[in-house]
């Protein structure tokens, strides 16, 4: 395969201000077009990269749905996120050059490689991109505190009306529609994220479409009910 065939255009692609910065004059846009230059297929179960490994790249997914997870002391695996298309993986390395987690692809996908050395190189020339990465490194830091709140204070359910309005949130911000979505994960994996039992996950949702809040088909998800359930997660405030 020749290198013009798996070059990847940052200044053509249509996911390029969900993962990269606009703002970028054409000159400045050529020079992130050379430095992303290839792309990565995974296949679903595969990895993109495990625990130990080198950090060289950031990646951006292109396409699909990946999970991040750890293995805890008595081997269970902890999922610690999910990342979907627009989303940028690879951040755990940064801080000791190897990775701390699994990444794990949960259906077919496609990933843009951002080499790390080079992304810092420009990232010192172009003020724009710089700001734009430290925007992405910021973001991790709020979903982390995020992940936090949900596990330290919230019951079963406002845990999983929370996940589902961020996950539907996410996917219309990538054009997709703002009340149905196709979970790509299991009820295992929702599990482990939200620190619930697989039954309780269950039991949780068999209550939601009980109430008529959702309507569930297998993994595809209809939100019949926004408000309801962005009341579970924010209840008004009692008023004296």
């Amino acid at each position: 395969m020749d290198i013009q065939s798996i070059k990847v255009a940052c200044s053509s692609c249509n996911l390029r201000e969900l993962c990269l910065p606009v703002g970028l004059n054409p000159s400045e846009m050529d020079k992130l077009d050379h430095v992303i230059s290839t792309r990565k297929r995974v296949k679903r179960g595969s990895a993109l990269f495990n625990v130990g490994d080198r950090f060289t790249s950031l990646y951006a997914v292109r396409s699909g749905f990946f999970k991040t997870c750890v293995t805890t002391a008595d081997g269970r695996d902890q999922v610690t996120g999910f990342q979907m298309t627009g989303e940028i993986l690879g951040m755990d390395g940064i801080v000791s050059d190897h990775h701390s987690c699994d990444a794990i692809a949960l259906e077919d996908a496609e990933v843009c490689l951002l080499p790390f050395d080079k992304l810092e190189q420009l990232s010192r020339e172009f003020s724009t991109l710089q700001h734009h990465v430290h925007k992405i490194m910021s973001r991790e830091i709020v979903r982390d505190h995020g992940v936090m709140l949900l596990l330290g204070s919230m019951r079963a359910e406002e845990r999983l009306a929370a996940f589902l309005l961020n996950l539907v949130q996410r996917l219309h911000a990538r054009g997709f529609s703002q009340s149905e979505l196709i979970l790509r994960m299991t009820r295992e994996e929702i599990g482990s994220y939200l620190g619930m039992k697989l039954e309780t996950v269950s039991r949780t949702f068999s209550k939601f479409v009980e109430e008529g809040t959702i309507e569930v088909k297998q993994r595809y998800v209809h939100i019949k009910d926004t408000a309801g359930l962005e009341r579970m997660v924010n209840p008004p405030q009692c008023r004296n």
